[in-house]
């Protein structure tokens, strides 16, 4: 699976676009998929592809709280540590759940990210660190570039459960597809449909372009190809 997963994900980075794969999925009914547009990439060239790790973040306010109900509460990061080394190939880092007054990614855990071979990271909030992360090239997406730490201020208190960002629903697996136009999930169950539907439209998109080119008018080519 993580092989025909490897070569899968590689064509669609370089054939396809965030635009016709949610155009594919608004036709199949999916039309809530997108995650909100404050969340970028952090290079406009970056494109990512692969299967989510949902991890969900909660705002704490002591590195570490002992004597509390949850033990979870004296770790430091909480269980983040254990969801970065638990990132296998191909998969997305993906946060949510922390207020936005500090940083839910950085250069050392790309490093570490892109030695489990994911295929990127993102999150509902700040990533710290741009410089470094742009020069390691790893595909980060965020809502801006803000340097102050989690360790005191943020725990992720789980990880491989369904999260929600945005109107987006997103479980273990499903598959992410994120570039400079935006960030949409594609359910897991019909990854394969979307995906055939979006190639398809990439090709019919060369024959419209040449169309209108040609002097076609906006609205014979959408009477004569659907999409415009």
């Amino acid at each position: 699976m993580e092989s025909s997963d490897a070569e899968l994900f590689q064509q669609a980075r370089q054939e396809l676009s965030s635009a016709v794969i949610g155009d594919a999925m608004d036709k199949m009914g999916f039309q809530h998929q997108f995650l909100p547009a404050t969340i970028m990439p952090l290079d406009r060239a970056m494109v990512l592809c692969g299967r989510a790790m949902p991890v969900l973040q909660a705002d704490f306010f002591e590195e570490s709280i002992h004597g509390s109900k949850n033990p979870i509460s004296a770790w430091p990061y909480g269980l983040m540590l254990d969801a970065l080394d638990e990132l296998k190939p191909n998969e997305v880092y993906v946060s949510t759940g922390a207020s936005p007054s500090y940083a839910l990614w950085g250069e050392l855990m790309s490093v570490r990210a892109m030695h489990c071979g994911a295929a990127g990271a993102v999150l509902d909030g700040y990533s710290r660190d741009t410089k470094g992360i742009l020069g390691l090239g790893f595909p980060t997406f965020s809502r801006g570039g803000y340097a102050q730490d989690q360790a005191a201020r943020g725990k992720v208190i789980d990880f491989r459960v369904p999260i929600q960002i945005g109107q987006a629903h997103i479980t273990p697996g499903d598959l992410i597809f994120g570039d400079l136009d935006g960030l949409c999930v594609v359910p897991q169950m019909a990854e394969r449909e979307v995906l055939n539907a979006a190639f398809e439209k990439v090709h019919q998109l060369k024959y419209v372009s040449q169309a209108l080119e040609n002097g076609m008018t906006a609205k014979e080519a959408f009477t004569t190809y659907g999409i415009i």
